[in-house]
């Protein structure tokens, strides 16, 4: 069994702090985070289980140089997935939204990265409930959950460490056994 690799977007840094949170966690079981802007799709590629992680930027985009990103992000390297065979592979997804902010557009961005490595044949797991969030709507809930673990760390960030031991409950025997 490989280890898990753990790849992030971010603008601000709080996707990196919750990737590196999330690693701390792992423990051996993670590789360190890696933000997509210094990745290849082929470092990417090379592990069999996943952890993908994004903010959601402007309109509920992904963060890049169009959606008002400082640097290159996911907006720029998602498109490297096209044509890509990910089947045998299991993701699991997280997305950082301001549900009182930008509640018409909760964690939109989340959505995107989890079409896209469905439609490349990967295994998604993680699906998050949505009762403890207040928002109009959001593109990344499939079947009443997140397609991912949801972190608000504008109005929720005291409930960032619980919902992180949480969500690894559930992920990481599907990770670690992938």
């Amino acid at each position: 069994m490989g280890k898990i690799g753990i790849f992030f977007g971010s603008d601000t840094g709080n996707t990196r702090r919750v990737a590196k949170q999330l690693a701390k966690k792992l423990g051996d079981d993670a590789d360190a985070p890696v933000d997509v802007k210094k990745a290849s799709i082929d470092d990417v590629l090379k592990y069999d289980a996943l952890i993908l992680g994004t903010p959601t930027l402007g309109e509920g985009e992904l963060p890049g140089l169009d959606s008002g990103a400082s640097e290159e992000s996911w907006l720029e390297f998602l498109p490297k997935f096209k044509g890509r065979d990910m089947s045998g592979k299991t993701v699991a997804l997280f997305g950082l939204g301001d549900q009182q902010g930008y509640g018409h557009e909760f964690v939109d961005a989340l959505r995107e990265i989890y079409d896209q490595v469905i439609e490349c044949g990967a295994r998604v797991v993680g699906a998050w409930p949505t009762d403890t969030y207040e928002f109009e709507k959001s593109k990344a809930v499939v079947d009443g959950k997140f397609v991912g673990l949801v972190i608000d760390h504008e109005n929720q960030s005291e409930m960032t460490d619980e919902r992180l031991d949480e969500w690894l409950a559930i992920v990481k025997p599907a990770l670690v056994g992938a």
